[in-house]
């Protein structure tokens, strides 16, 4: 079943439960002969709240894939998503005079009714996946520390549906057709390897292996090119290691992309009424946005100057789309006595107690607002970077300096991805990984999503 059916199947299931969850809490407190009428009093006001909770739901990636499993973390995303909602549906019935039902009881029977069918479902739905749902077999050809990762990333997420039965080492029987795979001491008793690949196509038949991962370029092997053609009539999906890898995880694996990659996958000129619209809805929601927060700017901004000597805001020069430097703004969360500019670290002295508060909720980040209107940022993009950072980054990490293809953003693909990521060079790499997914699948439902998740991410006081 592919993903997209997966969360719509996953998405009825919740609008279902909804309904369902609403009719039983009426039946409960009116019984047969009053549930009727009384369903359609509450059917109306409760779809709007319904429409509400399922945006909630979206938010707080209760419809990723990758993390909407039975651990802790989505069992406590589902109680903070509940409770917001339970919020709203009150200050909804109670706030609005147009509303003629006040379900106190009702709306308490019925979260706690929905909660318990909601957890029921979603642990049903994952049993599902996991033990019933037909598999999709995939053999992986060629290798490498990005095989073993992706097979890791595999066999920790069983309910996405992949299974691993094969993995290619690649011949020995000539210079040419040798393609080394770095698995060989990863030894898995459910995985089947291979040395020779005139086998492939039967293994492939025997085995009901629904795609090929291609790690190795069937161009250095003409063995390995014979056996992929020999299996276009089985109906095979073909596809190469780093789109797998993209489409689980959400990254683009530096070590299986090139020049080749960005000629591929990223055509700037088909992009010209995508960068128009961005640039309308950037402009719309920043004048929004300002308009709505000016006051506290006025506040916070007091607030600063009466807690410490120095300027409210701070400026900081960052590199922007196609090198062009320009200044953040920011309000100021440092004391300017003894500051040498440095990079934050972990308990700083530096910074006061107004500003742990504004850094907590990203308020320091609000005259960002002011770069938005200018065209020098956008809402949704890679995070902009000072640009001597971006000069010695750019001669130790390929590929770097290619984030600056877009206007850097507010928040990110990156930001919302659920990690921390330090200023280190591994999670640098981390970083790019992730802008380069934005870069190459940017669209506006991304930066919708990404909006929404943002705002979530700030109301919860996630991330750092």
């Amino acid at each position: 079943m592919p993903n997209n059916l997966k969360k719509i199947f996953l998405l009825t299931g919740d609008i279902a439960i909804l309904y369902i969850a609403l009719y039983l809490t009426l039946l409960l407190r009116y019984g047969w002969g009053q549930a009727g009428g009384e369903w359609f009093n509450h059917l109306l006001p409760f779809s709007s709240i319904f429409f509400v909770w399922l945006i909630i739901f979206y938010i707080a990636d209760l419809y990723n894939l990758h993390l909407a499993i039975n651990n802790w973390k989505f069992f406590q995303r589902t109680a903070n998503s509940l409770a917001v909602g339970i919020l709203l549906a009150f200050s909804y019935f109670y706030l609005n005079p147009a509303i003629s039902i006040a379900p106190k009881r009702n709306l308490f029977l019925f979260a706690a009714m929905f909660a318990l069918a909601f957890l029921v479902w979603r642990r049903s739905f994952n049993a599902l996946l996991k033990n019933y749902l037909p598999k999709n077999k995939i053999a992986l050809i060629g290798g490498g520390e990005l095989a073993k990762d992706l097979l890791k990333e595999l066999s920790a997420k069983p309910h996405l549906g992949f299974v691993p039965v094969l993995v290619i080492a690649g011949l020995e029987n000539g210079e040419q057709d040798t393609l080394p795979l770095g698995l060989a001491d990863d030894k898995d008793p459910d995985i089947a390897r291979l040395d020779d690949f005139s086998a492939l196509p039967a293994l492939v038949k025997k085995e009901k292996i629904s795609t090929l991962v291609l790690a190795a370029d069937p161009r250095q092997s003409p063995a390995l090119r014979d056996a992929l053609f020999a299996c276009l009539p089985l109906k095979t999906n073909f596809v190469r290691l780093a789109n797998f890898y993209e489409m689980i995880t959400g990254k683009i694996p530096l070590d299986a992309i090139n020049r080749i990659w960005f000629l591929e996958n990223l055509s700037e000129g088909e992009k010209h009424a995508f960068n128009v619209l961005k640039r309308t809805y950037d402009l719309f929601l920043a004048l929004v946005l300002l308009a709505a927060t000016w006051p506290a700017w006025i506040l916070l901004a007091a607030l600063i100057k009466l807690e410490s000597r120095g300027p409210a805001f701070f400026l900081s020069r960052r590199l922007g789309k196609d090198n062009r430097e320009f200044n953040l703004y920011k309000f100021r969360t440092m004391r300017e006595e003894k500051n040498d500019r440095s990079p934050t670290r972990n308990n700083d002295p530096r910074i006061t107690r107004l500003g742990r508060f504004l850094r907590r909720s990203r308020l320091d980040e609000l005259p960002q607002v002011v770069n938005i209107l200018k065209g020098e940022m956008s809402f949704v993009g890679p995070r902009p970077e000072r640009p001597e950072l971006v000069k010695n980054l750019a001669e130790k990490i390929p590929f770097y300096r290619e984030r600056l293809l877009i206007k850097p953003g507010a928040t990110g693909w990156d930001q919302i991805s659920g990690e921390y990521h330090s200023p280190s060079y591994e999670d640098t790499i981390k970083k790019l990984q992730y802008d380069l997914y934005y870069l190459k699948n940017r669209s506006v439902y991304l930066d919708l999503s990404i909006i929404l998740k943002t705002i979530a991410t700030v109301i919860s006081n996630g991330g750092r």
